[in-house]
């Protein structure tokens, strides 16, 4: 126990709130930084700093509970967190984000418990801490086996096609969501039943489960930041029920901000929310053999890298446009180096972004800022649209989906509607790809077999490489 004048001023109540808004304000600086590459690593960085006073400034109570245990349980977050963020591949980063995002909505659900069990049942708790406890207990269980589904779906753990109860589906989910609600106005209405705490976080956990298994591989961008935003609402629930101000600020800025990414996926893939959640699209497609006959019956045009060297040599604008083919064989290096080539033979090389490219909002972005590839180059699907048709090679890699023309043109497509870059406008097309399958869509494209594409099979980071040395050579 801390005694004297320093004592009191450092567990003082008006120094606290300083530290919290100081905290608040590193928080929202921070985020600002992250709208582009190159002030991302200070935005983070300073986010980060405003959190440690956060934390710093929560632990300020006298007297000091179970130092022990905190002291413990911090040692193994660093432990586990700053080995899994400095090993984890570029690849593996979306079902991190999924698995740290779920980690947090875990933990918001056992402070719930823990109050719960502290309080006596809530015994004499206000009523407005026992709802917003509940509610955190709830979103929170919800978002921690969400979370996981969706990390085992992006690790390939489980399949990445919709997996449901098929007709019993609906009425299941509606019965264990009716099980959590009903467990937590009987808390609320005054049952003290550890049992009924129990019950309600196991119900709210299978809703989650519930609700990401039917939801397949093309809607994970869109699953990952609306789990985000559900673990930031519990988070600023707990920070009610808990009068801690910093998780109430921290919980509702990681909220407002994944509902509007939410949001923006959606839209990006023409899609609202809600159909988002329904599931049933997207099974991640399947393999077919290199060079096998295309949609509709099309011819696949093979080509190889000499012939795609020399068309984009003596091309006067080349658009490079990455999937999460270019993700899985870390090929941005390789095509940094050849863009670079390019460029030194006067061509003009630009990136086009689409925003659900990959599998978790950005991840093109940050592929490329990792090779140090220029942000001017990096152009957004609003930008770049309207430059196709000016362009003599789009160099597709490992995209499917997000260039598949059936989007514009054909009506009873499961894409139809959604947003996409237009690279079959191009004077010739350039896809790598290891084989004909389809994308998360489970569709095929059309562009494969456009009169005006041609395929260059196999690892996208060893095509591109060939290619490179074949520029070396003219």
């Amino acid at each position: 126990m801390m005694n004297g004048p320093l004592a009191s001023f450092l567990t003082d109540a008006n120094f606290k709130s300083v530290l919290y808004i100081v905290a608040f304000s590193l928080f929202i600086y921070g985020l600002s930084g992250l709208t582009g590459p190159k002030t991302a690593v200070r935005g983070n960085r300073i986010a980060a700093i405003g959190m440690s006073i956060a934390v710093v400034a929560t632990l300020l109570v006298d007297p000091f509970h179970n130092p022990v245990l905190i002291i413990i349980g911090s040692l193994i977050g660093v432990g586990v967190g700053v080995p899994a963020a400095r090993k984890v591949k570029m690849t593996a980063m979306p079902q991190m984000v999924a698995l740290f995002n779920g980690v947090g909505g875990g933990a918001v659900a056992l402070i719930a418990w823990a109050e719960f069990r502290t309080s006596g049942g809530f015994d004499v708790t206000p009523t407005y801490i026992v709802v917003f406890s509940l509610f955190s207990a709830i979103v929170g269980s919800v978002s921690f086996w969400g979370s996981n589904i969706a990390f085992g779906k992006l690790q390939e753990l489980i399949s990445g096609a919709p997996i449901t109860l098929k007709a019993l589906q609906l009425p299941v989910q509606a019965l264990v969501g009716l099980v959590a609600i009903g467990s937590a106005v009987a808390i609320a209405t005054g049952s003290t039943s550890e049992g009924l705490m129990v019950l309600l976080l196991i119900s709210a956990g299978v809703f989650g489960v519930l609700l990401v298994l039917p939801i397949g591989g093309a809607d994970m961008p869109v699953v990952i930041s609306l789990l985000n935003a559900f673990t930031g609402l519990a988070a600023a629930a707990a920070g009610v029920s808990l009068d801690n101000q910093a998780l109430i600020v921290a919980g509702m800025i990681v909220g407002a901000s994944g509902t509007i990414l939410t949001q923006q996926m959606a839209i990006a893939m023409n899609r609202t929310i809600v159909s988002v959640i329904a599931g049933g699209f997207g099974g991640g497609g399947g393999d077919a053999p290199a060079g096998a006959a295309g949609a509709g019956g099309g011819t696949v045009r093979s080509t190889s890298a000499s012939d795609v060297a020399i068309q984009m040599a003596y091309a006067r604008l080349v658009v490079i446009v990455p999937g999460y083919g270019m993700a899985v064989s870390q090929a941005q290096h390789a095509v940094k180096e050849m863009a670079n080539l390019l460029e030194s033979k006067g061509v003009e090389v630009k990136y086009a972004i689409h925003p659900v490219a990959g599998r978790m909002p950005g991840h093109m972005n940050v592929l490329l800022a990792e090779a140090d590839v220029p942000y001017e180059q990096l152009k957004e699907m609003d930008d770049i649209n309207g430059e196709f048709k000016r362009t003599d090679v789009s160099l597709v890699i490992g995209a499917n989906d997000v260039t598949n023309p059936d989007a514009r043109n054909k009506a009873d497509s499961p894409i139809y509607g959604m947003p996409i870059l237009n690279v079959d406008e191009s004077q010739s097309t350039i896809v790598l790809k290891r084989s004909m399958s389809s994308g998360y869509a489970g569709i095929d494209n059309p562009l494969f077999v456009d009169p005006k594409t041609s395929m260059l099979f196999g690892d996208a980071k060893a095509s591109v490489e060939a290619i490179t040395e074949e520029l070396k050579a003219l």
